[in-house]
């Protein structure tokens, strides 16, 4: 504003509100509550401009934040109330902090003047949420809220991104405070230098056989396409870490599977066998090192590149040759400008290509239905666009070993290992992007945690198809259970109700499908569904996994117990 112009007062809820659409925010998720009624009722001016999802559970709100921030890479917004409606969120927060997700959680917060006596509801965040943020602060003066705000867009998007959480005292949104004239947020990255980028290349000449696990968070369509040319330029063979497929068209002949749950021998042995290895993006967790046994600790065997956004992630692990702090966007558009080599291991990526090929063709399984038949049917059905997402449990070995992702943005799934994520991403997904096809893969432990989201799906029309894979139990702990204490089965059986019914009360169109070739008949009927809608596939218990069966792991523990 002009210096002469004097600043008009607004509410500290008014200035909130203003802030988020001054930093680009156009929808937000949460369960009101009387702790934020001010900032409820801000919203209420701005409605054309900020639309406000009702959920059904805070869980679900932050999870949905969660995918709108893996999805757009502007930091997902999600309101609470305070005490309960915190704790509740606190799922989708640890998601989102595994996940290098950006996200502010709001959390509507007692009085100020009421602190310290353990009044309702009282919870100190920074304690409560230190350890799950990049940043926890309450917000105790109207006077600071563009302060804050500005603080927190550019921390959830900076370096490695993450969840910052907001507490917002009652009655500082009421408060009145100037209003100050601001810009939007700027995301801040580190660049590659031009000498660790001839090393790159250096180091590339030298190797015979390469191998890239490519994933992590902050990625942009545009930094995808400047990777995969680099890879198309040196012939490179690029495996995804754990659910982060979608960093790469999985129909490209340099994709080459994924670094996760379920490994496939062959790929884990090429790693193995690599004489250069280099994690873009990835931290190289548990889920994607094999309980940290695939790549040594601390020095891996062969030369090792890691690049990654957040410096403080570069040598905590491993010790690298070549440690790149940068952002993904940023190396990669470097990347692309390499001069290009001529490659020594055209054959070593097509053996890799070639493996992954062998891996993903259908197996037997026990019983009437097939998931890896049913998964390979909807690669072949579904458009390139489509979004897959899924929570925690055994259902999703299928889905992540079968299906092929189209590219950027195509897979949502927690890397936290987070049940209850599939319903919920779902439905957000498809209240971000109303024109893709979204489909939300749940099993039936893992539906029931966030299943009553189909209330919201339904309130707002969103047009998804949920599959939930029902086999009974607790599949992924049962499975453990017995390798470890075989034929003992305790706290992992399931009394299900019947999920389409379940469906028809919301108002969706229910399915149940109990054999494979009954499958694709229900898949049409859901997809011309006027409604979303949820097909319920029933398999046999036995059907644990794509490798082996239950009764299968099981003699195999009574044997080596003998």
């Amino acid at each position: 504003m002009p210096p002469s112009a004097e600043p008009r007062n607004r509410t500290g809820a008014q200035l909130l509100v203003d802030s988020l659409l001054l930093h680009g925010a156009d929808i937000g998720f949460g369960v009101p509550g009387e702790s934020f009624l001010s900032v409820l009722d801000a919203m209420h001016d701005v409605k054309d401009r900020f639309k406000f999802i009702i959920c059904r559970q805070e869980g679900g709100a932050a999870n949905m934040a969660d995918a709108y921030g893996k999805l757009t890479g502007k930091p997902g917004i999600c309101f609470v109330t305070r005490g309960p409606g915190a704790s509740n969120a606190a799922v989708g927060l640890h998601t989102a902090h595994q996940d290098s997700t950006p996200m502010i959680l709001f959390i509507g917060q007692i009085n100020s003047q009421y602190t310290e006596r353990e009044s309702f509801q009282e919870v100190d965040y920074r304690r409560m949420f230190g350890q799950m943020a990049k940043w926890v602060a309450s917000i105790d003066r109207a006077d600071r809220v563009q302060e804050m705000m500005s603080h927190a867009f550019h921390i959830a998007t900076s370096g490695r991104p993450g969840p910052v959480v907001l507490a917002l005292p009652e009655d500082m949104q009421d408060e009145l405070a100037p209003a100050k004239d601001l810009a939007p947020y700027q995301r801040v990255a580190a660049h590659p230098g031009e000498a660790d980028m001839h090393k790159l290349r250096d180091m590339l000449s030298k190797a015979t056989k390469p191998m890239v696990i490519l994933g992590g968070a902050g990625w942009t369509k545009k930094g995808c396409d400047d990777f995969l040319a680099f890879a198309t330029s040196f012939d490179l063979p690029v495996a995804c870490s754990y659910r982060a497929q979608d960093m790469i068209d999985n129909r490209d002949a340099h994709y080459v599977g994924d670094v996760a749950v379920g490994l496939n021998p062959a790929l884990a042995k090429r790693i193995a066998e690599s004489d250069l290895l280099m994690a873009i993006g990835s931290r190289l967790g548990e889920w994607s090192t094999v309980n940290y046994t695939l790549i040594d600790i601390p020095r891996p065997k062969q030369p090792f590149v890691h690049i990654y956004p957040g410096a403080d992630e570069l040598g905590r692990v491993y010790q690298a040759d070549l440690m790149i702090n940068a952002g993904m966007p940023e190396f990669a558009a470097a990347a692309r400008k390499l001069p290009p080599l001529k490659p020594s291991w055209r054959e070593w990526t097509q053996g890799a290509r070639a493996d992954l090929e062998a891996w993903q063709k259908p197996v037997k399984v026990p019983g009437k239905v097939n998931m890896s038949e049913i998964v390979n049917w909807l690669g072949k059905r579904l458009p390139a666009d489509a979004i897959l997402t899924n929570g925690a449990g055994n259902f999703s070995l299928w889905v992540h070993r079968f299906y092929r992702y189209g590219g950027f943005r195509t897979q949502l799934a927690p890397t936290s290992g987070a049940m209850g994520y599939g319903v919920p991403s779902g439905v957000g997904a498809k209240i971000i992007y109303p024109k893709r096809p979204v489909i939300s893969f749940a099993g039936d432990g893992d539906f029931l945690m966030t299943g009553q989201e189909l209330a919201t799906a339904a309130q707002y029309d969103a047009k998804l198809i949920f599959i939930v894979v029902n086999n009974g139990m607790f599949g992924t702990i049962r499975m453990h259970q017995e390798r470890h204490f075989p034929t003992r089965v305790s706290g992992t059986m399931l009394k299900n109700p019947d999920f389409a019914a379940l469906a028809r009360a919301y108002g969706l169109h229910g399915e149940i499908v109990e054999t494979t070739a009954d499958f694709e008949a229900a898949f049409e009927r859901a997809w011309s569904a006027d409604t979303a809608a949820l097909i319920e596939v029933r398999v046999d218990p036995d059907a644990i996994s794509p490798r082996a069966s239950l009764t299968a792991i099981r003699e195999e523990a009574l044997k080596a117990k003998k």
